[in-house]
């Protein structure tokens, strides 16, 4: 399987705006992002909410759960339902759906959480792979060009997944931590595995990094900056970070073995 692409019918609507300059004024056509509540349930009990964007739900709803520390393996998952009146259904065998201790994050507005037991404790063995450089090559570019969302509206984040030498996931979110979870919920809905390079257009903080790791993934790359507690989860776990990650050329804040240049 590999990443499809999407449709931007459901996931822009257009706009008449007034560019003002110091000298003119006229209207221009805009493509704005749709942003939609969607609540997230649990085995029928309401577990948060966010804004999305409405692609990708059924992975956003279970890479949330998993996020907040509910599901943590794919078997564990039965059926997810998108309901139309904006719910994201999720239906798992897990013992318990009491309210968890979570972390407030760096999400804009606040709106990133993580639980509180993600963070502490010990990291299992990550899922272990190597990145080429000619690889990362065609992950940047194929990831930065796979639609056409970001050049018309300025406004999503996107994320995606490199294995078996291909670009094999990829979505799109409003908000950073929302296309991270979608891979995430991907992999747990059995569409791809750890076993990968993770890349991401938004910044790689504490909660970002944390939830790589915990699913397993070893390589963690980004096309911005890292904060110092995503680099200490890093160290802590045995990840690879990638900063400011470019065709050719990766600035690498830990374990740069996974790296594999060209001869």
């Amino acid at each position: 399987m590999t990443a499809k692409q999407p449709t931007s019918t459901a996931l822009t609507m257009g706009h008449i705006t007034t560019v003002v300059t110091p000298h003119e004024r006229f209207e221009e056509h805009e493509q704005v992002a749709i942003e939609t509540p969607y609540s997230i349930a649990l085995n029928d009990e309401t577990i948060g909410s966010s804004m999305v964007l409405p692609i990708g739900l059924e992975e956003f709803g279970v890479g949330f759960l998993f996020g907040q520390g509910y599901i943590s393996k794919p078997e564990e998952v039965k059926e997810v339902l998108v309901c139309p009146e904006g719910r994201i259904a999720v239906y798992a065998d897990v013992e318990r759906t009491e309210p968890k201790e979570v972390i407030i994050t760096s999400g804009c507005g606040g709106t990133g959480k993580i639980s509180k037991e993600m963070l502490e404790g010990a990291f299992e063995p990550l899922q272990e792979t190597t990145i080429t450089f000619p690889e990362i090559r065609r992950f940047i570019r194929e990831a930065l060009h796979f639609s056409n969302l970001g050049n018309e509206t300025h406004c999503v984040h996107g994320c995606g997944l490199w294995q078996d030498n291909r670009l094999k996931l990829f979505y799109e979110d409003v908000g950073r931590h929302n296309a991270v979870d979608k891979v995430l919920g991907a992999i747990l809905l059995g569409k791809a595995t750890p076993r990968s390079a993770i890349y991401t257009t938004g910044r790689l903080t504490s909660d970002m990094v944390l939830k790589c790791a915990r699913m397993g993934i070893p390589i963690i790359m980004s096309r911005t900056a890292p904060s110092s507690l995503g680099m200490a989860i890093a160290r802590r776990s045995g990840a690879t970070l990638v900063a400011y990650a470019r065709p050719d050329r990766l600035n690498v804040f830990n374990a740069p073995e996974r790296i594999i240049s060209e001869p």
